[in-house]
């Protein structure tokens, strides 16, 4: 079959697989590198590839991870390296399957928050807000992961990159790429949020809006990517692309002073995002960096698009694919790729998987943002709103040092939230005028607490 590595092969010897294409074929295939990463592994049967630009196995059709030697990591990094290293994800490069210069715009080290306020109004005690609403340059933790994939996708020859794209990933790709030079042309449903949409215009893509939900946009990309053999970052790259992922686990460990959390809350779309965070928890224990112990893996699907969820609450081992319908657009994939994954990881590490409904998840975002001042888009409403459900229903001790991410800003989801937002005041340029308004302003408030309390 080709392209199963050969073990007795180096690493670094080119399969007879390589995409066979017209437009922006790699130049050239014997790609040795410098990184610790080895190969690439099936995750459902075990064949192995070498790290070239494929995503599914040839024998089972399973998805393939990428395979890294830890004890080549372990003689190499310490805390201090890391800490010494550059003030984003590159100072984790040992971790990452790349071997050449990587593209760094500051992607990464996010503000790790204490949210007292919310923690407060919850019943928690040691709750903190991971906060990629303020990621570089995008804000939305995808700009990791594209750092990632773009960085392999020029080591691998690529000149034109791609992805399908519910706003953020484009936005990422379409940043990143006018970074680093190379040709850009991506794929959205054409129904998205008039912010994500000039997001990635104002890059000076090829942006392709598909009159299509998701999972039709990334069926055409499949076809693309076999056509034209672009590197799309979330088809044939996604193995290396994935791996960003790991950031968020490596950063919250870094930032709790080497310590890993009891539980995390995450958003779940392909499932991917939360199945990296633990992978990068496990990676740091592997090689020495922190102490071994068990993290609680909880997920956040939105009511609308909730397959994930159901599959967890109905105590299936497979995902029934389900047509998306919810504000949380960021997350909405009816079929998810890593889904089965994030079932068996909240399972195994004693997680739930909770949904939220369209409404549930705006009161998630307003209070996040009045509660710690963060104004996240849907995605992170509805893990806000998730965490909520699982505080109420004794899932989460009080006690524990929970961190919930937050992966997107809201400045990109505003018609979520502009009709249940409030109004200003109108007032005249005089003293009483604003008097009188501010009164008003009090009363309403009182109210609304009274409404709270009762």
């Amino acid at each position: 079959m080709t392209g199963v590595l050969d073990t007795r092969r180096t690493a670094t010897e080119s399969p007879d697989h390589q995409l066979d294409h017209q437009h922006s074929h790699p130049a050239d295939s014997h790609h040795s590198h410098s990184g610790h990463f080895t190969h690439l592994k099936c995750k459902e049967c075990g064949a192995e590839y070498e790290a070239t630009a494929m995503h599914v196995c040839e024998l089972c059709f399973g998805p393939l991870e990428v395979k890294y030697d830890y004890e080549a990591i372990a003689r190499n990094v310490s805390r201090e390296k890391i800490a010494a290293g550059p003030n984003s994800i590159w100072r984790y490069k040992d971790f990452l399957p790349v071997g050449s210069d990587p593209i760094d715009v500051g992607t990464g080290m996010t503000p790790l928050l204490k949210a007292n306020r919310l923690a407060r109004r919850l019943g928690l005690k040691n709750l903190y807000i991971k906060n990629d609403a303020v990621n570089m340059p995008t804000l939305s933790f995808k700009d990791r992961v594209v750092s990632v994939a773009l960085t392999r996708a020029r080591e691998l020859g690529f000149t034109t990159v791609s992805c399908a794209s519910t706003g953020n990933l484009a936005n990422s790709t379409a940043a990143i790429a006018a970074h680093a030079g190379l040709e850009c042309c991506v794929f959205i449903p054409a129904d998205l949020e008039s912010g994500k949409v000039l997001g990635t215009l104002i890059y000076n893509p090829t942006v392709m809006a598909v009159r299509g939900n998701y999972d039709q946009v990334n069926r055409l990309c499949s076809e693309v990517a076999n056509s034209y053999g672009w590197g799309f970052v979330n088809i044939n790259l996604r193995p290396y692309y994935s791996e960003g992922s790991k950031t968020l686990g490596f950063e919250v460990a870094e930032q709790l002073g080497w310590q890993l959390p009891d539980h995390i809350v995450a958003p779940l779309a392909s499932g991917s995002l939360f199945t990296k965070i633990h992978k990068g928890f496990q990676e740091l224990i592997a090689t020495g960096l922190v102490e071994s112990k068990p993290v609680k893996c909880s997920g956040a699907q939105a009511e609308g698009c909730n397959p994930i969820a159901t599959a967890f609450k109905e105590e299936r081992d497979f995902i029934a694919p389900v047509k998306p319908n919810t504000i949380a657009k960021s997350i909405a994939i009816g079929n998810p790729a890593d889904g089965i994954y994030a079932v068996e990881q909240a399972r195994k590490t004693g997680g739930h998987i909770e949904t939220a409904t369209d409404e549930e998840i705006v009161e998630g975002i307003k209070l996040l943002a009045e509660t710690e001042g963060i104004f996240t888009e849907t995605a992170g409403g509805t893990t806000i709103a998730v965490l909520k459900k699982l505080v109420e229903a004794g899932k989460i001790n009080p006690d524990e040092t929970t961190v919930v991410y937050i992966t997107g800003n809201g400045l990109k989801t505003q018609e979520a939230v502009q009709s249940h937002a409030g109004q200003p005041l109108e007032i005249d340029p005089k003293l009483d005028s604003f008097e009188r308004a501010w009164d008003r302003a009090r009363t309403l408030d009182r109210l609304e607490w009274q409404q709270v309390l009762v």
